[in-house]
């Protein structure tokens, strides 16, 4: 089975646009940018808040999550990193992103300040470049960037009469994004999530959101069925079709399509990694034995009450565990999530209601951005 689609490549988009008109030229990181380590701040000694009042500073942690935005912050009695600049995380996911605005960070994170302003304007393309570059070091706490290797990372750009060919930048990442958009209209489309409009029952859910009465429930009250995955190194994992889930965040989870004969859980579960990271599964797939499997065989739940199931946990388990303190299933029937009541239990009818309302609330935007961004490129292209 080919789980590739027949959308161009990047580097078919690259090789059509750039033609033989230039070339690619090794260039180390440090050609472009001045690199330090950021000033850092524990998390744990600050009062984050979910939304910025238009005067505070983006907190920056070490995630991909939410381009790394664990919340904002006062001024913390020292100057903040600068707006249009890179972060690059030093420990765990080691990825670079791009910071319009002005920012404070937690430990092990890089800053990097442009030397030209062209890299601000293409900054999406110079993400892919320094991204590609990190590769070379493991996504765990064995092999990771230095000051002196980051300085000196190899990343390959486009180069045209001995000049970074801006241009070309400039229309690769025009041209993917739409390729890209025009994708994703076609799988709404084909979904039905193009339809975003509320029903009258899903605007009352809404509504009334306020009035709805909450309670702890225990993990094992909610499930009839929990297990562990189990060990599969990557090193004997062979290619195929089965999607794989190990700990972590990136791709859901999901670090390969292998042809191991693995116990395979059903679709429409939740997987709950050693971090206590929680995500739902809609297709068939095998996990490792740092990943918990949750799912009923009796009285199984709609999607989009195990959608509301999956944030709850994730908000209940956020962080709770680590490396020193990991997270078993063994260990999780006891522990509690909040949920809609009625009658003392779950209000499972209205869970339904409330995940598919949330879903075309968040779809919404989706929608209106592809939208959006194709009518301007296509006006350009006219």
């Amino acid at each position: 089975m080919n789980r590739e689609s027949n959308k161009l490549s990047p580097t078919e988009i690259g090789r059509r646009i750039f033609g033989k008109r230039g070339e690619w030229k090794r260039t180390i990181l440090k050609d472009w940018f001045t690199i330090k380590t950021s000033v850092s701040f524990d998390k744990g000694n600050i009062e984050l808040s979910n939304n910025s009042n238009g005067n505070d500073y983006e907190f920056i942690g070490r995630t991909s999550i939410n381009n790394g935005i664990q919340g904002y912050v006062k001024h913390l009695g020292f100057e903040p990193n600068n707006g249009n600049t890179f972060s690059v995380i030093q420990v765990g996911e080691n990825i670079a992103q791009f910071r319009k605005h002005k920012w404070y960070g937690s430990q092990n994170l890089f800053l990097l300040t442009p030397k030209f302003d062209w890299i601000i304007s293409h900054y999406k393309y110079i993400i892919a470049c320094i991204n590609s570059g990190l590769k070379i070091f493991d996504k765990n706490y064995s092999s990771y960037p230095t000051m002196n290797t980051l300085n000196n990372l190899v990343i390959f750009l486009p180069i045209r009469n001995e000049q970074p060919d801006i241009s070309y930048m400039h229309h690769f990442i025009s041209e993917l994004q739409a390729e890209r958009l025009q994708e994703l209209q076609g799988y709404l489309k084909v979904t039905g999530l193009s339809n975003y409009t509320l029903t009258d029952e899903e605007q009352r859910a809404i509504d009334s959101f306020s009035e709805v009465d909450w309670d702890e429930f225990a993990f094992s009250s909610l499930f009839d069925s929990i297990q562990q995955g189990e060990r599969l190194t990557k090193s004997d994992q062979i290619s195929g079709d089965l999607p794989f889930v190990m700990s972590g965040i990136t791709n859901t989870g999901v670090v390969k399509y292998i042809g191991n004969s693995v116990t395979q859980f059903p679709k429409n579960s939740i997987t709950i990694d050693i971090f206590g990271n929680a995500f739902y599964r809609s297709i068939i797939f095998g996990a490792s034995d740092d990943v918990g499997v949750y799912w009923n065989r009796e009285n199984e739940k709609s999607k989009n009450v195990m959608l509301i199931l999956a944030g709850s946990i994730q908000k209940a388990l956020r962080g709770r565990f680590e490396y020193g303190n990991k997270l078993r299933s063994s260990k999780s029937y006891n522990l509690k999530c909040h949920l809609p009541t009625k009658n003392n239990d779950p209000d499972y009818k209205l869970m339904k209601i409330l995940g598919s309302a949330i879903q075309k609330l968040v779809i919404a935007d989706v929608v209106k951005y592809a939208d959006r961004e194709l009518s301007a490129y296509q006006s350009v292209i006219a």
